[in-house]
């Protein structure tokens, strides 16, 4: 039980994070104002992403986008949770990286419930390049992601259970 108290740790670190630093921006950037980091490649930005990771949805006009996103990412949140829960916690890979996964999902689903948006400030570009503006949560979930991709190209077309962890 221990260790799965370490992968806990690791979801409400990524939480706490992600909490404090949207409230910082919040606090200190006027909504779409921008703080040049390094010119020509990241500022800090403050806007609301009404949508899905990166923008996803934002411009879809429906009443109900709120609601929907705040289930669908209720319902990831408790089909990742069972994974982890359903899962060795000696796979050390896999459980980091769901934790990571859990812990930005619950990030940016506190801002849904209690904003109907979710804060973003990472903005990162290129000359006219530009990827979407993202936040702590976004990180820890796209760093869950490759985790959760390596494990799998590591050990194609086994179980989990059955992968030893390198």
């Amino acid at each position: 039980m221990p260790r799965r108290l370490v992968y806990f740790g690791i979801s409400l670190a990524v939480v706490a994070l992600d909490q404090l630093t949207k409230a910082i921006v919040s606090a200190r950037i006027p909504l779409h104002d921008t703080i040049p980091v390094i010119r020509g490649f990241f500022d800090l930005t403050h806007v609301k992403n009404t949508g899905a990771a990166f923008g996803i949805f934002a411009s879809l006009g429906s009443p109900a986008r709120a609601t929907i996103l705040t289930l669908v990412a209720g319902g990831v949140f408790l089909a990742v949770l069972a994974w982890s829960l359903s899962s060795p916690v000696t796979l050390t890979r896999l459980q980091t990286a769901l934790a990571l996964v859990l812990g930005g999902a619950v990030g940016n689903l506190i801002d849904r419930i209690r904003f109907h948006s979710v804060t973003d400030f990472l903005r990162f570009y290129v000359d006219r390049w530009e990827w979407p503006s993202f936040n702590v949560a976004d990180s820890a979930i796209s760093v869950g992601v490759v985790l959760l991709a390596w494990d799998i190209w590591r050990h194609p077309g086994k179980e989990p259970e059955t992968c030893t962890q390198n």
